[in-house]
């Protein structure tokens, strides 16, 4: 007999049953849930976690970096912050009304800026650097006054020493961007500000906090400009969200002329959507014209040639007693110029301590004198420049030629008297000591005058010190422990008997005084290094210091005699 439908239905869910309960025929959670999925795929119900592997790209999303997925808006615990004055926010922004934005836009700003760090990072650790780093305006079309209140909230205990901030790499681009769009940049072209090795070694010496001079003999070209300002623009922005005012202009550049100037302020002028703005003074224009452009505007930067801006400044047009920064560029074409003691008057009219930073178009010994009146405490040398020229700048070498080996010994004692009258509270001396030297009779002049020695040589066997509050110290070494010995901090060092080679006296000459400008190199010949008089001029002349002329006459014997 036919069994019906419902009879059916019964037998079937009864085997179901059976199935489902029977402890051979199940099957793990995970397999369960892959069936599952499955079935909800056949039957078009899927979850929103599911959704399309290949999205489209929207409007919010151009490049489709989200994959797809909406922004979860959630709400987080809220966090103290300092409030700052609204005026001073309204300053920086450039609106008013834009600092009332809603939420989404600053989270929609804070995303962009995560994507240009990690843009800049994979560029900085991968070896093959190309021009991915290149960020196009087109590609991150940021909103520059929302970028501005952002690193003001966002980014205000941003240390650059580690890794440049993203306002910096912000204002590079925007820089590059506006450079090239105007056909303004032709250095290097083809590459871009991020792969300029000179930018990230900047940064590195800036964030000392000591003030800085470029070694390499030549003025600055825009990629060095850019990197400048970018980096005294974050430093801005963080002092005014700390709270911190500034009635005159944060940045001071002073450059030689007219087409330096313009120059200069083509490349901050970008920087002016982020309430910067730059203002250029040259004698191009009349003096009255630039009082009343001043009565209009507080320049945050400014550029100007030396000779005008102190007209401006003895007529009470600008003040620049508050300036934090000040920048020189071409100082050897300013003080050819004849105008070296206006900078030192523009340098006395600033209050306090500016980090000072130095382009030397020419490296001599003329202007030492300028460069150590500027530089007055520890510095930073900026340079990827390694001649010798540029690792020795301003270091003065004084070589004098004795008669005898008594000489030598009196004439480096005379030396230590003239750095004790001259030494500043953290100089240092060195004595370079070698075989022929009597030591022994050395450190007990130095003794007897008072000195606080520091021996540590093998040749003398003597492991002594001195404490003298009235005079500076003085260590000696022996000339085989300069490889291993940092001489780097030492502003004066004395060798008392040249060295034996030409290529000894290059290395303490490259090595030492890194952190000043006071350097002093004092060598003691006599008629027994005849053959090394030859290559020591010439290292002088590299060098563009003074030939004496007892060592031309040393040099001269020696011609004669190999004859």
């Amino acid at each position: 007999m036919a069994k019906g439908e419902d009879a059916l239905i019964r037998k079937k869910n009864k085997k179901l049953r059976k199935k489902n309960s029977s402890g051979s025929s199940s099957v793990s959670a995970k397999v369960a849930a892959v069936i599952a999925a499955k079935k909800r795929r056949k039957a078009g119900k899927r979850r929103m976690c599911q959704g399309m592997c290949f999205s489209l790209p929207t409007l919010d999303d151009p490049f489709n970096d989200r994959g797809g997925k909406e922004e979860t808006k959630t709400k987080g615990p809220k966090k103290k912050s300092h409030s700052k004055p609204k005026d001073k926010m309204d300053h920086l922004n450039g609106k008013s009304a834009d600092g009332k934005k809603g939420a989404v836009g600053g989270r929609k700003i804070a995303r962009e800026l995560n994507d240009l760090q990690r843009e800049n990072e994979s560029v900085t650790a991968s070896n093959n650097l190309t021009h991915k780093c290149i960020i196009n305006s087109e590609r991150k079309n940021i909103d520059m006054t929302e970028m501005a209140h952002l690193c003001g909230t966002k980014q205000r205990d941003c240390d650059i020493s580690e890794f440049p901030s993203k306002f910096i790499f912000w204002c590079l681009s925007s820089i590059e961007n506006a450079l090239r769009h105007g056909d303004a940049y032709t250095d290097g072209e083809g590459n871009s500000f991020f792969l300029n090795p000179w930018g990230l070694e900047f940064l590195k010496c800036y964030s000392t906090g000591k003030d800085l001079i470029e070694t390499s003999g030549t003025s600055a070209t825009a990629e060095q400009i850019a990197w400048m300002v970018s980096g005294a623009a974050d430093t801005f922005v963080r002092k005014e969200k700390e709270g911190l005012s500034f009635p005159g202009p944060f940045l001071l550049f002073l450059v030689p002329s007219q087409e330096k100037s313009t120059q200069v302020r083509t490349v901050c002028k970008p920087l002016k959507s982020v309430g910067i703005h730059t203002v250029s003074i040259h004698p191009g224009a009349s003096l009255d014209h630039q009082i009343q452009g001043l009565k209009t505007c507080e320049p945050e930067f400014l550029v100007s040639t030396p000779e005008r801006l102190l007209e401006l400044v003895s007529t009470k047009a600008i003040d620049i007693s508050g300036v934090s920064m000040l920048v020189i560029d071409g100082l050897n074409t300013i003080c050819s110029a004849g105008h070296a003691d206006t900078v030192k008057s523009i340098k006395n009219c600033i209050s306090g301590n500016p980090r000072v930073v130095i382009f030397n178009d020419c490296v001599s010994h003329m202007s030492i004198p300028m460069v150590r009146y500027l530089l007055t405490g520890s510095i930073c040398r900026v340079s990827l420049n390694n001649s010798i020229n540029s690792l020795s700048s301003y270091i003065i070498q004084s070589v004098e030629v004795c008669t005898s080996e008594e000489d030598k010994v009196v004439m480096s004692i005379e030396a230590l008297d003239q750095f004790q009258s001259n030494s500043t509270q953290n100089s240092n001396m060195l004595y370079i000591l070698s075989k022929d030297v009597k030591c022994h009779k050395l450190v007990k002049t130095l003794k007897s005058k008072g000195y606080s020695v520091s021996l540590d040589s093998d040749a003398a066997n003597i492991n002594d010190r001195v404490d003298s509050d009235r005079r500076a110290a003085v260590s000696l070494i022996d000339l085989v422990q300069i490889s291993t010995t940092d001489i780097g901090t030492y502003d004066v060092v004395v060798l008392p008997s040249f060295v034996p080679s030409i290529d000894t006296y290059v290395h303490i000459l490259t090595k030492m005084a890194r952190t000043s400008v006071n350097g002093v190199l004092h060598s003691f010949l006599t008629k027994r290094d005849t053959e090394l008089a030859a290559p020591l001029i010439a290292v002088l002349e590299q060098c563009g210091q003074e030939v004496p002329q007892t060592l031309q006459d040393l040099n001269h014997t020696s011609n004669m005699l190999e004859d």
